[in-house]
């Protein structure tokens, strides 16, 4: 059995605030290598029989100029496609967007980048990242074990289970020392870590 709290260590979190032609952005960047190639990555995040194996069911046409909907969840519209090495979409609205990069290593294995961004008045602050980041160290974990062939079963139900709870709360441990790295300062930092214990964590110690 996979060691849930030691797969947070094979990800790499970083945020950022950066000038944007209309403000200034708050950018959220996660990466993480998978032993499989772009191709077979890249049909995992994009087919919907797939997906749903890992995350959530999808809908919509997963091509440029279509639309997407994750069941309960965000939809979004695909600005780019260029398979098996980028997608960039909106994310829950027009101005949060989203970029999946994949890169195939000397390995053979590939890694996989996450680029998410939304504007500073959408995010508050970098503490935003805590709004997003538990949740897609989720997506990372849900694939990983997919990909390796692990029995999942619902993601779903999985990602709501007492069994994952010590993996959210060290995810949201984590976000908060990259928040504060990154220059959060105290009240925004307590604001967004009981708006993401709230979210991701309902079953507080």
């Amino acid at each position: 059995m996979r060691d849930l709290i030691a797969e947070l260590a094979e990800v790499h979190r970083s945020v950022g605030r950066e000038p944007a032609d209309d403000g200034e952005i708050v950018r959220v960047v996660m990466k993480r290598t998978y032993a499989t190639t772009p191709a077979d990555l890249w049909a995992a995040i994009t087919e919907p029989d797939r997906v749903r194996r890992w995350f959530m069911p999808i809908t919509g046409e997963l091509k440029e100029g279509g639309h997407f909907q994750l069941e309960g969840n965000a939809g979004g519209d695909i600005l780019g496609c260029d398979p098996p090495h980028r997608l960039r979409t909106t994310f829950g609205g027009p101005e949060s967007l989203l970029q999946l990069t994949l890169a195939e290593q000397a390995t053979g294995q590939t890694e996989l980048t996450l680029d998410h961004t939304v504007p500073v008045a959408m995010a508050g602050s970098v503490a935003g990242a805590l709004f997003v980041g538990p949740g897609w160290d989720g997506a990372f974990l849900g694939l990983a074990q997919y990909v390796a062939g692990d029995a999942i079963g619902d993601p779903q139900e999985a990602a709501l289970s007492p069994e994952l709870l010590p993996f959210t709360r060290a995810s949201i441990s984590r976000w908060t020392e990259v928040v504060r790295a990154a220059g959060a300062t105290p009240e925004e930092l307590e604001g967004a870590l009981a708006a993401a214990n709230a979210q991701f964590d309902p079953q507080p110690e």
